[in-house]
């Protein structure tokens, strides 16, 4: 990491692990990434609002999906540190990476909930992937933090 950004702090963060009947993961892949790395509903927090909310929030906005049911809060935050060529960039710059708080949802809705043409989208195209999938579709820089999420899903499921 440069030097001169170093110092700059980590955004508080959320992530949604969302489940489906058949326990695979909601997936959706970035209008401002386009190759083929997906990644989970994940966003900031605003000012005065706890994980949870921020998290249902988020959700919505990116999915459109609220029939969701809460499996699992993780204990643990995970961190993760942008690559140098976006940091300076992503979150205006003021940031070098996102310390998350991630919540573990079972789908409970109809899949036509399910509409990331949102006011603001953040996604051109969703699916469901097998858990063992998720650390093969994710961008580098989110591995680690996917690799630690995969296993807390696992000790749920097992």
């Amino acid at each position: 990491m440069k030097e001169k950004y170093k110092k700059l702090p980590l955004r508080s963060g959320v992530g949604i692990i969302v489940l489906n009947e058949e326990n695979k993961v909601f997936v959706a892949k970035r209008i401002d990434n386009p190759k083929n790395f997906w990644q989970m509903p994940q966003g900031g927090i605003n000012k005065g609002e706890d994980f949870f909310t921020a998290a249902l929030r988020e959700l919505k906005e990116e999915t459109s999906i609220v029939s969701v049911k809460l499996i699992k809060e993780i204990d643990d935050k995970f961190t993760y540190i942008l690559p140098d060529h976006l940091i300076g960039i992503i979150w205006k710059g003021k940031f070098k990476g996102q310390i998350q708080k991630w919540f573990i949802m079972r789908f409970v809705g109809n899949e036509t909930e399910i509409n990331i043409k949102t006011k603001h989208p953040e996604f051109l195209d969703w699916k469901w992937v097998d858990l063992e999938d998720l650390t093969k579709i994710a961008v580098n820089f989110k591995l680690g933090v996917y690799k630690q999420v995969k296993s807390e899903v696992l000790k749920i499921l097992n």
